[in-house]
């Protein structure tokens, strides 16, 4: 494998770190992951950021240009993603679903009017998105999904629930699956339909999860009408509409290189805590762990050199990428429950007491785990995944 990059890929390199220097709102800013009401307080210097990436067309850098995307190529992507990662920038536009989900799958099954209408916003971070995917019996196993869609003339009435919808008390806009059809087999008979959020008949109660955020939310449908018009793709091609949008960004650099700061992170932190009478970072317990936690990313990092080598061939990439799923879950639960070890017994304490470390960073990063873990799809439905598609063992019965 080479991984030398050419010089204008280098070039391009510089410049991105040359744009940063000077428009990074998060240059100031301690390193962290950041709480919603902490991101909502800085809302105006995010959208300055998203304004002046927008300009440059590093926001969807490698959506097509006749879309107003930036025309760009994967490795420059992955070069940018990086760099970003590196500098502790935000993300690369602020429209989080709209980019990563809902802009690939109306690039390629939306109409012209669709394109139209939903990218420039999209892009501008003027609307935003979030997801009807998962619902009280339906999660991981998205195809078993029961929300209904009858068709009226030129309507479809929409009844049914959705759970764990991300961002839905914000959104103005939702992408959402639902059941056309249920006289064939489960993956059969689902539709996708654009959703405007203020439609008569939804209901939005939002969830408080653990960590004290209310990042989710729970969606009610009761006989909502949506227009025909607004369906994405053929009726009953949601399926393969969802697993398109699934797949986008499918080489996991930006979650490595934001593991890598943690990684760093924690061993800062195992510097500055003692454990034994000594500094922590020499217990070999906690040395061991750290050397495991590098070990994986070091495997995750390679490993998604593999699916972006695969992409720059024109190749598909499926199921080989719930290995870095898997692994990815893995380490952010990892790195809450070390980081709160090494803490010994100020990891009890919380953000806002007087003796909290890292104004209880750690804290937060341990009790903020189901959004990566279980988001996408849980652990046992990666091993599934891995165990049917990769290594070909029979299909549960």
């Amino acid at each position: 494998m080479d991984f030398s990059f050419s010089e204008k890929e280098e070039a391009f390199r510089r410049e991105v770190r040359e744009f940063l220097a000077s428009h990074n709102p998060n240059a100031e800013t301690s390193a962290g992951a950041e709480d919603i009401e902490s991101a909502m307080d800085r809302l105006p210097k995010l959208l300055a950021w998203n304004q002046a990436l927008h300009e440059k067309g590093w926001v969807g850098f490698s959506w097509p240009k006749d879309v107003g995307g930036g025309g760009g190529g994967l490795v420059e992507q992955m070069i940018l993603k990086q760099e970003c990662g590196s500098a502790r920038a935000p993300m690369l536009g602020l429209s989080y679903m709209g980019l990563a989900w809902v802009g690939p799958g109306i690039i390629k099954y939306g109409t012209e009017d669709q394109k139209q209408r939903f990218i420039p916003p999209i892009l501008k971070a003027e609307e935003h998105w979030c997801t009807g995917y998962s619902e009280p019996g339906s999660g991981s196993d998205l195809a078993s999904l029961q929300c209904k869609a009858v068709r009226d003339g030129d309507h479809y009435v929409i009844s049914g629930q959705k759970i764990w919808t991300s961002l839905a008390m914000w959104a103005q806009w939702m992408i959402l699956l639902v059941r056309t059809d249920s006289s064939g087999t489960k993956h059969h008979g689902i539709s996708c339909v654009l959703v405007p959020m203020s439609s008569p008949g939804i209901e939005v109660r939002p969830i408080k999860t653990m960590n004290g955020e209310t990042p989710f939310a729970e969606v009610f449908f009761n006989d909502v009408r949506i227009p025909v018009a607004n369906r994405l793709g053929a009726e009953g091609q949601g399926w393969d509409v969802t697993k398109h949008a699934l797949a986008n960004e499918r080489s996991s650099i930006a979650e490595v290189t934001a593991l890598v700061q943690a990684l760093a992170d924690l061993k800062d932190l195992a510097r500055r805590c003692s454990r034994g009478g000594r500094p922590a970072i020499e217990d070999p317990f906690i040395r061991q762990r750290l050397a495991r936690m590098e070990t994986m990313i070091e495997a995750m990092r390679l490993t998604g050199l593999r699916f972006l080598t695969r992409q720059l061939r024109g190749e598909e990439v499926g199921a080989e990428t719930s290995v870095n799923k898997l692994l990815r879950a893995e380490l952010e639960v990892e790195t809450g429950r070390l980081a709160l070890e090494i803490e010994g017994r100020f990891g009890g304490l919380a953000k806002g007491s007087p003796d909290v470390i890292d104004g209880g960073r750690w804290q937060h990063q341990m009790l903020s785990w189901p959004a990566y873990v279980i988001g996408g799809g849980t652990p046992n439905i990666q091993k599934n995944v891995i165990a049917e598609r990769l290594l070909g063992l029979p299909h549960d019965v």
